[in-house]
């Protein structure tokens, strides 16, 4: 049974439609993201489900209970903020224990959560400090401590680490999924970073233009994206036009030279999508797409070539594993595995 869903929800600003149709359910203890580019819908959702925008059309319910006549205060909700929104003139202790005070919790049992929660964020001791005297990073889990320590029955998360560095960015989204999983807190986070997205979500929900491109966990809407859109806003990707041709009692794939048992599914002009990393160069055999390098990029920990090819630009990644890299302007042949293969209508975006 779903703990917090969103039926067929809906948000105009006069003419504008914002969002359209919504429809998701959240089981209880689940970490949903709502990913998408700026404008795309994903924080007006957010701040519905949070009661600070009425929706125009649908319905928002919390374990079985209809929202839309409960007070944002009144959810059971906790929020961080973009912007973390602490207030200056407190301590790290105070701002933690404001919303405790606010319930009319007793002193002894606040102070004991407020300690408890410094602890669970990694800020024991640091509960006298002012949020001037605190980094960015401590502010932040200030911030969660304050939104967790209330015991909410979602806690919704508004791009709380996109103004952390990218280093210390990577390090909280890994504290913050222990302590969801800790804690099993209901999650939904808003951002626009899909690595984010991959590495703390149960399920992503990918948006565009106010509607839904697609549902499903990280490695779903990865590697088998449901539109060219999911396919390019969660990584790159690689698009080669191709045929779907009758071949004997079966069908036969196209691609150039290329040639693979066709799946079940469309006819005719299709696109293959296939990821760069699971694109190698052929060892020594005629097999593949035949391409040339065009450019090659050292990145650390791996070499990014940019291929041309009779079917047209090619992306590849490879580990750098002290094996001999492809030169520019080096002839090869590109391969992949058909399970890695994607497959659109031709055409379709």
């Amino acid at each position: 049974m779903a703990f917090l869903e969103l039926d067929h929800v809906s948000k105009r600003f006069g003419g504008h439609v914002a969002v359209e149709g919504f429809c998701l359910s959240v089981a209880k203890g689940e970490f949903i993201s709502f990913l998408g580019p700026s404008g795309c819908g994903k924080t007006t959702t957010l701040q519905m489900i949070a009661g600070f925008l009425d929706p125009s059309g649908g319905a928002i319910r919390l374990d079985g209970r209809d929202l839309a006549r409960v007070r944002p205060a009144r959810r059971g909700l906790g929020i961080v903020f973009q912007s973390y929104a602490l207030f200056p003139h407190l301590t790290a202790a105070e701002n933690i224990a404001f919303g405790l005070e606010m319930r009319g919790v007793p002193r002894a049992e606040r102070e004991a959560r407020v300690r408890d929660a410094l602890a669970m964020v990694g800020l024991a001791g640091y509960g006298e400090r002012h949020p001037r005297r605190m980094s960015g990073g401590q502010q932040q889990r200030v911030a969660l401590a304050r939104a967790l320590v209330i015991r909410p029955d979602v806690l919704l998360l508004d791009e709380p680490l996109s103004n952390l560095d990218a280093k210390l960015r990577e390090d909280m989204q890994i504290e913050l999924r222990q302590i969801q999983r800790n804690l099993g807190t209901t999650t939904v986070l808003v951002t626009h970073d899909q690595t984010e997205a991959m590495a703390l979500s149960d399920r992503i929900v990918v948006m565009s233009k106010g509607r839904i491109e697609q549902i499903g966990t990280p490695h779903e809407t990865y590697e088998r994206p449901a539109s060219a859109f999911v396919s390019h806003f969660l990584g790159k990707t690689n698009e080669f036009p191709a045929e779907v041709r009758p071949n004997g009692s079966g069908r036969v794939l196209v691609a150039g030279s290329c040639r693979w048992p066709a799946p079940a599914g469309p006819s005719g002009a299709v696109t293959i999508t296939v990821r760069p990393e699971k694109v190698a160069f052929a060892d020594g055999t005629a097999d593949g797409l035949a391409a040339r390098i065009a450019n090659r990029i050292f990145q650390g920990n791996h070499w990014l070539f940019q291929c041309e090819t009779e079917c047209g630009a090619a992306l590849v990644v490879r580990q750098n594993n002290g094996e001999r890299q492809p030169a520019e302007g080096e002839a090869v042949r590109l391969v992949w595995r058909a399970e890695d293969m994607g497959l659109r209508r031709g055409g379709e975006a």
